[in-house]
């Protein structure tokens, strides 16, 4: 599709002649890439002028990268050595707390690396991941990972969340301790507040050290399916208190599937007022709950249709990769947006809102502002694809692919 040797070399190039997928639809252009990788200009008919190389992509259709906004690189690819028998949450949770604490030391670098270039590979530029800090895992994770983010740079954009891990006895003057140095590594502050044994202690905690250090909050909430204990009045009490609207992202919240509709719509709107984003994560709702169902088990995610037709920004993203959490998974962005579509009772002409879901709202909540996306100044980090359009993408995926990574060819086959 592109010439891997020719794009690599310094210089301006333009690709001419591309479907360029923007504001949920596509028009035909060019796209001048600057010798820094980035989008210099866009427009149909661009002069090339001399020493730019042109390419034509005509008849391809031009995505911004895939964003993953929520992922587990620590824990990714530890299938084989962490068994979860009775695949639950609490079973996954207890058997990657076990092997954390053995790990060997590069063991995180060499399967989170793996999973980026398979990730990088599919068409995903941009990637946050959580990483368990607690006294089973310590640092390790989270060093690793700040190596990691380092070194692949400039390939992929790669944001940590501290994920303050709340175990059975949790220590919370561990956590007070430990939080600041480990919030300092992150770009983001998280946890699980569902499993902490005090809720509104531990949400205190993790708010505090986000406005101490200026960061936003990214957490896991209500990964359940019991009505009788959420915790979204609790956290969107410390979202008003401490400031942190629009600077809040709320992962799984499962729960909301199982609350009546009223109370449903009050969070809702809750939600809505804090400027808060949601993040589903099909993959693991899906194999993790509604286990203990004796007739139609629930699917376990929460109401991603409603939410995003009520304007709250909702993304979908991969969560675990081959591990006790989910067992499958590949870092394929597209199929993630498949499962959403399906399993989300979107309908089938939503497939332009699965793709937002997977680009354009994650990295909204992700802040990546104006480096992300079909627009002057930002990053050349495209997918180009032989889809005539977005639905296509979506629903069948492409047969060519070719991924650009601050305008430099990364990855580049076919299926066929």
């Amino acid at each position: 599709m592109l010439d891997q040797q020719s794009a690599v070399r310094l210089g301006p190039r333009l690709l001419a002649g591309g479907m360029l997928a923007i504001d949920g639809g596509t028009v035909q252009g060019d796209l001048l890439i600057s010798p820094e990788g980035r989008i210099q200009a866009l427009g149909l008919g661009l002069a090339s002028g001399p020493g730019v190389e042109r390419v034509d992509i005509s008849g391809k259709l031009v995505s911004p990268g895939l964003v993953d906004a929520h992922q587990h690189l620590d824990k990714t690819g530890v299938l084989r050595f962490t068994p979860n028998p009775s695949g639950t949450l609490q079973g996954a949770r207890d058997a990657f707390a076990k092997y954390a604490r053995t790990a060997p030391p590069d063991d995180i670098t060499r399967r989170a690396g793996r999973t980026l270039g398979r990730c990088l590979s599919r068409g995903t530029t941009a990637i946050r991941s959580h990483i368990n800090v607690d006294k089973d895992a310590g640092f390790r994770g989270i060093e690793a990972l700040a190596a990691l983010r380092a070194e692949w740079a400039d390939r992929v954009t790669l944001q940590l969340v501290a994920f303050m891990t709340p175990h059975p006895g949790q220590d919370f003057d561990w956590l007070a301790a430990n939080i600041d140095a480990a919030v300092g590594l992150a770009d983001a502050v998280g946890g699980t507040p569902a499993v902490s044994e005090d809720p509104e202690r531990y949400l205190d905690v993790i708010f505090e050290a986000a406005v101490r250090h200026g960061k936003p909050v990214d957490l896991h909430l209500d990964e359940h399916l019991n009505p009788a204990r959420p915790l979204f009045d609790a956290v969107l009490d410390r979202v008003e208190r401490f400031g942190m609207q629009g600077r809040t992202v709320l992962g799984h919240c499962s729960v909301l599937s199982a609350l009546p509709r009223a109370e449903y719509e009050r969070i809702r709107e809750r939600i809505a007022a804090a400027r808060c984003g949601v993040i589903t994560l099909p993959a693991a709702n899906l194999y993790l709950q509604g286990r203990d169902a004796d007739m139609l088990p629930p699917r376990g995610l929460t109401r991603v249709a409603d939410l995003a037709r009520a304007g709250i920004p909702v993304a979908t993203a991969s969560d675990n990769i081959q591990d006790p959490f989910v067992p499958t998974g590949s870092g394929d962005m597209l199929e993630i947006a498949r499962w959403t579509l399906l399993a989300g009772h979107l309908r089938g002409d939503e497939l332009g809102l699965a793709h937002r879901m997977a680009t354009e709202v994650p990295a909204q909540l992700m802040g990546l502002g104006d480096d992300y996306g079909l627009r002057t100044g930002a990053w050349a980090n495209l997918l180009i694809t032989d889809c005539p359009d977005i639905d296509t993408l979506v629903a069948g995926g492409p047969d060519n692919l070719c991924v650009l990574a601050r305008g430099r060819v990364v990855s580049e086959h076919s299926v066929t």
